[in-house]
């Protein structure tokens, strides 16, 4: 979410090319959470290996 508050910042602006790799790791990242819910679907597993429940930090990463 700080990624998105940076894009919007008109006095500091990202870099178009900064901006367009965080565009492409998010869809990697949504691409893969949906191949995870098709995973758990067809499984009819209620958890799987790749995403799993985690603490968020205040500057938004993974907490351990």
């Amino acid at each position: 979410m700080a990624t998105l508050a940076d894009l919007r910042d008109r006095e500091n602006p990202m870099p178009i090319d900064r901006a367009k790799a965080v565009a492409e790791v998010a869809t990697v990242l949504i691409n893969s959470a949906k191949v995870e819910v098709e995973y758990l679907k067809v499984t009819k597993r209620k958890t799987g290996e790749f995403f799993r429940p985690g603490k968020v930090v205040e500057n938004g990463g993974p907490n351990g």
